[in-house]
Parts: C-alpha cells; sequence; structure tokens
C-alpha cells in the first residue's frame, strides 16, 4: 500500500522602498499677437501665453522688451521698412493699464501652478496716430518663466 505524502510549503516576503523626488518645474508656450492693418487708429489684439507648473509652485511670466532698438518694456516697437518703428505695448489687463514687463514683483504676472495648463491673456495695443512708412512690421517678444 502507498501512502501519500504531503510535501510542507512554506514562504518568505519582503518590502520593495519606493522613492521619487519631483522637482519643481514649468512648462511655456505662447500663441502669435497679430494686430492685422493698422492705418493710424487705435488697434487692439490679444495673444495667449500658457504655462504648465507642478502643483503649488509660485511663478512669474515676464515678457521682454523684443528686438527693436532703443525697445523698452513700456515702450515696445515693431521694425518695418527702411528701420521704420511702429510703437505698441503689452498689458496685463483688459482695460490696458497695467504694463507687463519682466521685473519679477514689479510688472511680471505672478501664479501659482497646479499642474493644468494655465492660460494668461497678453493685451496689445498700437496707439492711434503712428504714421509710418507703409509696409511689414514685426517684433519677437520673449515670454520668461520665473519660479
Amino acid at each position: 500500500m502507498a501512502v501519500a505524502s504531503s510535501a510542507s510549503a512554506a514562504t518568505v516576503t519582503t518590502t520593495v522602498a519606493v522613492t521619487a523626488t519631483v522637482q519643481a518645474t514649468c512648462l511655456v508656450s505662447a500663441t502669435s499677437l497679430a494686430f492685422g492693418t493698422y492705418a493710424g487708429l487705435q488697434v487692439d489684439a490679444t495673444s495667449t501665453v500658457s504655462v504648465t507648473c507642478t502643483n503649488t509652485t509660485p511663478y512669474n511670466v515676464g515678457l521682454n522688451a523684443g528686438l527693436a532698438t532703443a525697445a523698452t518694456v513700456t515702450t515696445r516697437k515693431m521694425t518695418g521698412p527702411t528701420s521704420a518703428v511702429l510703437s505698441y505695448s503689452l498689458f496685463s489687463d483688459t482695460a490696458h493699464t497695467t504694463n507687463w514687463g519682466s521685473t519679477v514683483s514689479t510688472d511680471t504676472l505672478a501664479g501659482v501652478g497646479t499642474g493644468a495648463v494655465q492660460a494668461l491673456t497678453i493685451y496689445g495695443r498700437i496707439p492711434a496716430s503712428q504714421f509710418v512708412t507703409p509696409g511689414a512690421y514685426t517684433d519677437t517678444i520673449t515670454a520668461t518663466v520665473t519660479f
């Protein structure tokens, strides 16, 4: 007669520590600011700066003076034919009263990251009564996120 024997099973366990360090980070992108045709009357236009920062990360978005010679953050200039310039301004509010510049805590736009895209509107204005050389005018503004 055969005797069945049962196999004895044993187990052991351990734990695995899982860690990560999340570094504060931000991403930024922007749409073009297209004023269209200017004929000596005030023209307003908008652009969007999209900022994505890690949750709870404080940030500031600044806009530089652009590429034109002698341009400042309060008097920006697009360059056109034969180095002619067309002045314009950028604001952070719909009333066009708060200049958007590049000095943190002075004229930048502050926010706190949520981990999702935050859309910020740039309000642009070309003032009236500039009778410059006809043609195409351009500038490039750099948006900088400080966090």
